[in-house]
């Protein structure tokens, strides 16, 4: 935003109880949506009919496939990943032969099992999606093309929702407004309001917060369409936020879609939703598949790339099978506003430390409750125009994965919950595989170390077990059956990369920038994956250890800019991996040394880890190889209007306030006073109690005109910013008085 001079003024500033107040937030219609205790009992049974905040459904209602198609296609999908895994275990124990050590190749087998299962989930899954975006004729699902042209009715009122805390102001103002713009365009806009939703407790964020609102609402002239709301309390993280929201003003409204800090969402992609909600009146969650775009750093690009790639197969898969009972990924979905109060509000898990308190992957559980409850969840796998941002470097990413780590293994306590959809039991399950994998993978390559370190030929007598026995018992082994199954891992592994190739390839490589750089980086991708595999394994061990152990987790929001890793920073997270790394590497050469070479992958993918943590966080680099042609997505060939409006404004921003702003500078201090909580602005009316706070807030401001911003703690700086008498006082002071501290009139924030 751009701020007005502040000159020093030679008169008190308007008293408050003079001043217009802005909008900052419409007038409050509280709802009651309280949580009730684990388990959460039933209440109304499941029905398709006369459910709350639907409208009614018109003739032309596109069907959707019912229970029975769904309950086949999981069992057919069931059939085929349980028969594969069923064959390669079986392969696998004719490769162990008759080492034997009966327990270790138990574990082994056991273990190979599981992985097997996990990977062979992906390839049908990928399968699948390969066969429905082949077809293109919708296949019995839901598709956006049910979504019709028709006009959105005035009370289909719907609220964008965007839940932020210490976020870059710029970046997440900048996505807004590009949204907002976007939305403007399509004639519609009067059917939504925008909800900015502030957690953040930086003051310095909290003033540039309302300072960047107040200038988008008069570049947008949206005073009364965009508003802003700082919570004081900050409890249950965003999904608090968001029920916060649905008390105060959830009744006003139909629909909310939700999008993150991040997010970026064409007008198009957001009328099809509330029109699809429309039409589909047993819907309550619709989540559209977000593209991620926008990043320049190598790290990023390969992320986006994948996504672009590889990401239509398995959404498209993933609504084949899950259809009526899909994920819910928290942002970027529109969500059914009245099923949603009286059903998704989430109490604490009970107990204390190991896998307890307020629920971090929230968006998982309401999407349970919601079906549970007898409303539809679909994942809506053919809708562009939805966008978010991938982490900018591995750190990034390993630091949201903890996160998610935690929340998944948190969310298994409610597996067994009763009438949670067996789907939806299964998102709980793959949830926690998707993390769990790692450590299971690390026990199978320590069981099979085990295994030939125990039978390594170091004593010719072990192969002698009777006292008579002529001739030894040599360990047997088949290397057909290992070659066989290997080529079936790596099938089940590459061929999702190489249909979503060909797909593409069908469909018109010039969006990747053609078909040699199209099938350049996808090998490069590969390659890069595979380095990257053993490396997040050895992490992601470490934060299943650290949630089983209950050791505390602290939350910060993601980088939402170009963050290039330090070499100190990544020799500090890979050192130990690469130590361990080389002395399992050494290990194995001891027990034999053709071990190594089984062995050499994931010990030289680990060893290279620091190195390549530092290289692909550069964004010079990133846009070297785009120059190349190389990692290209269609956002970067041809850019959306809505990502290129975002990353204009995000480039060019204006001067940032912050909380020394809030006292020197006239305007930014009024637009704090005129924005102020109500009952705080009807409280300063009456002299009494404004002479009492005044009274005790005295101290603190002599303390801070003559010490300056930095004497004042985070609490205390938001005590003067919630105080519109406070605010007018020491912005008089500051303003007036020679002797204020000179870091009010320095630029400093303190």
């Amino acid at each position: 935003m751009e701020l007005h001079p502040s000159p020093r003024l030679e008169a008190a500033p308007t008293p408050v109880t003079q001043q217009v107040r802005l909008p900052l937030a419409p007038p409050i219609r509280r709802t009651p949506m309280a949580p009730a205790r684990w388990p959460i009992p039933l209440g109304r049974p499941r029905t398709k009919s006369k459910h709350e905040g639907a409208a009614q459904g018109s003739a032309n209602t596109p069907s959707v496939p019912g229970p029975q198609r769904g309950f086949l296609r999981r069992a057919a999908l069931l059939v085929l990943i349980c028969g594969q895994s069923a064959l390669a275990t079986w392969f696998m124990q004719d490769v162990l032969g008759n080492r034997g050590g009966a327990m270790l190749q138990a574990l082994i087998l056991t273990l190979f099992a599981l992985l097997f299962l996990w990977v062979s989930a992906g390839f049908w899954t990928a399968i699948i999606g390969f066969v429905q975006l082949l077809r293109q004729d919708g296949g019995h699902t839901l598709s956006a093309r049910d979504a019709g042209d028709t006009p959105i009715p005035d009370h289909a009122r719907t609220a964008i929702v965007v839940p932020i805390c210490d976020e870059n102001v710029e970046r997440v103002f900048a996505g807004v407004e590009a949204t907002f713009r976007s939305l403007r365009q399509t004639g519609e806009d009067a059917r939504f309001d925008v909800f900015l939703l502030s957690d953040s407790n930086d003051p310095d964020l909290r003033v540039a917060e309302i300072a960047a609102w107040s200038a988008l609402c008069r570049k947008m002239d949206a005073f009364g369409r965009i508003f802003y709301r700082w919570r004081r309390h900050r409890i249950k993280h965003k999904s608090g936020n968001i029920g916060d929201f649905c008390r105060r003003w959830g009744a006003n409204y139909r629909y909310m879609l939700i999008l993150d800090a991040d997010s970026v969402m064409s007008g198009h992609c957001l009328t099809t939703l509330v029109r699809m909600m429309e039409r589909l009146p047993e819907v309550g969650i619709l989540q559209t598949t977000p593209n991620t775009a926008g990043r320049d750093t190598l790290y990023a690009r390969i992320q986006q790339f994948a996504n672009r790639v590889y990401g239509p197969l398995f959404a498209a898969g993933l609504h084949f099978w899950q259809l009526g009972e899909s994920h819910y990924w928290g942002h970027n979905a529109i969500v059914r506003v009245a099923p949603f109060m009286r059903h998704c509000a989430l109490p604490r898990l009970k107990g204390r430390g190991l896998l307890s308190g307020e629920i971090l992957s929230h968006d998982f559980v309401e999407a349970a409750l919601m079906r549970r409850s007898g409303w539809d969840v679909w994942l809506v796998y053919d809708l562009g125009g939805s966008y978010e941002e991938s982490p900018p470097n591995l750190v990034d990413e390993l630091k949201r994965d903890r996160r998610w780590c935690q929340g998944n293994l948190m969310n298994f306590r409610l597996f067994a919950a009763p009438g949670i959809h067996p789907v939806h039991r299964t998102m709980f399950l793959t949830g926690v595989m998707a993390y769990l994998s790692s450590p299971l993978w690390l026990l199978f390559i320590g069981a099979t170390l085990g295994l030939l370190a125990t039978h390594s030929p170091v004593d010719p007598g072990a192969y002698f077990h009777h006292p008579h026995q002529l001739f030894p018992l040599w360990p047997r082994w088949n290397p057909q059956r290992g070659l066989e199954l290997f080529t079936a891992t790596a099938t089940l592994l590459f061929a999702p990369k190489i249909l979503a190739t060909l797909l593409v390839l069908l469909q018109g490589a010039k969006r990747f920038g053609g078909g040699a750089a199209l099938v350049s980086s996808v090998v490069l991708e590969s390659v890069f994956s595979a380095l990257m595999a053993p490396v997040k394994m050895l992490f992601h061990s470490g934060f299943v250890l650290a949630a089983l152990s209950g050791r505390y987790l602290r939350w910060k929001s993601p980088p939402r800019e170009d963050v290039e890793t330090t070499w100190p920073e990544a020799l500090r997270r890979h050192s130990a991996h690469t130590v361990f790394a080389l002395a399992c590497g050494g290990g194995a050469y001891r027990i034999d040394p053709a071990c190594l070479w089984w062995l050499l992958p994931v010990v030289c993918a680990v060893v290279l880890s620091a190195p390549l943590s530092v290289l692909t966080s550069r964004a010079r680099l990133g846009r070297l190889l785009r120059r190349l042609r190389l990692f290209l997505i269609p956002e970067e060939t041809d850019p959306p209007k809505e990502l290129a409006w975002t990353r204009s404004a995000s480039q060019h921003p204006g001067q940032t306030a912050g909380f020394v702003d809030a006292i020197r500078n006239p305007f930014v201090n009024a637009l704090l006073r005129t924005t102020a909580p109500l009952r705080q602005a009807r409280a300063d009316r009456l002299s009494p109690l404004r002479q009492a706070r005044a009274d005790r807030l005295s101290p603190l401001l002599a303390r801070a005109f003559a010490d300056g911003p930095g004497a004042l703690s985070i609490a205390e700086k938001h005590r003067v910013l919630n105080n519109p008498a406070a605010l007018c006082e020491l912005h008089r002071m500051v303003a007036t008085l020679p002797a204020a501290h000179g870091a009010w009139h320095g630029g400093a924030s303190g």
